[in-house]
């Protein structure tokens, strides 16, 4: 962590919109993954209304064209384009990466799920984590090159505080030996969201990309915790009881990844964590807030790094 944390006139309360007043993204093209509904689906649109190509990368094709169709902008030079993109199935995150044409400005590594019960991907990956890591992982790395040809483009890894009850299971990823919990595996993977910033940060430095993570807060009316009412016998979670921590409305939990997708604010800002529109501080404990130290370790960052490409390097030798 860096001791001098940057800050913004922004904070809790400001919308995605107020973020980007003013801001002119004509010219740039922008991804943003589960941009069907939520967050997502708010920051794709605020980034067309500043005047962005913005392509969603959804599972549902026919729910995405409608979403484009409904946040594009009725005037100006931004628009909105849905294509397929599991990010669950390997073969199609590669069909989408080969597809893609030209420079890419802006990557918003959004989609997620959350607490589901065990379920494994065809590789035998816990889903989690192949989803919420792999899954972008494998994305961004396949866009590298067009992330390089914008000369100047940002990275947004959508992360949680979630991430503060637990490491990357090195030893157990998939959790293979330990018994499964939806919340362990869940933590595991929004700390790897924050590995993978830090380490791609380190990485892409001289390619002049900037990859940032962030904690959108707890955001009321979105899917992200559709799987809660199916867990049995687990903890509480902290997503739902944490007292320290205000709901928001959707349009405020896009604000920071908007932020660090299009604001002038924050060029040249990369290999950091925020919350509220301003870098967070290092977690304490008891309090739902900041960065824990586990997820801002580049050794843990630089082995995540290697780990994620192995599992994908033995995945497609089998495919």
């Amino acid at each position: 962590m860096n001791d001098n944390l940057i800050t913004t006139p922004f904070g809790a309360q400001t919308t995605a919109a107020e973020v980007l007043a003013g801001v002119d993204l004509s010219g740039r093209r922008a991804i943003v993954t589960g941009a069907g509904s939520g967050i997502g689906r708010e920051t794709a649109r605020v980034l067309a209304a500043a005047g962005a190509e913005v392509t969603i990368g959804v599972r549902d094709l026919a729910a995405g064209e409608r979403a484009a169709e409904e946040i594009a902008p009725a005037g100006g030079p931004g628009t909105v384009c849905a294509a397929m993109l599991d990010l669950a199935d390997q073969t199609s995150v590669r069909a989408f990466v080969e597809a893609w044409r030209g420079p890419l400005h802006i990557l918003v590594l959004n989609a997620g799920v959350m607490a589901s019960p065990l379920q494994r991907t065809k590789e035998g990956w816990e889903m989690q984590f192949a989803t919420n890591h792999l899954g972008h992982f494998a994305l961004a790395t396949g866009l590298h090159g067009a992330l390089t040809a914008a000369h100047g483009a940002r990275v947004v890894a959508v992360s949680s505080v979630g991430h503060v009850n637990g490491d990357v299971l090195f030893d157990d990823i998939n959790f293979e030996q330990h018994p499964y919990d939806p919340w362990a595996a869940y933590s595991q993977s929004k700390t790897a969201n924050v590995l993978f910033a830090v380490e791609a940060a380190r990485r892409w430095a001289s390619d002049l990309i900037a990859v940032n993570a962030l904690n959108p807060g707890r955001i009321t009316s979105t899917r992200l915790g559709r799987h809660i009412g199916d867990i049995s016998n687990s903890p509480a979670s902290f997503e739902a009881t944490s007292t320290d921590v205000s709901w928001k409305t959707i349009e405020r939990g896009a604000a920071t990844s908007v932020l660090l997708a299009a604001s002038p604010l924050v060029e040249g800002v990369t290999g950091r964590y925020f919350e509220d529109c301003n870098e967070a501080g290092p977690h304490r404990p008891g309090v739902r807030r900041g960065v824990a130290a586990h997820a801002v370790d580049p050794r843990n960052a630089a082995r995540l790094w290697q780990t994620s490409l192995d599992m994908l390097v033995a995945a497609a030798a089998t495919a």
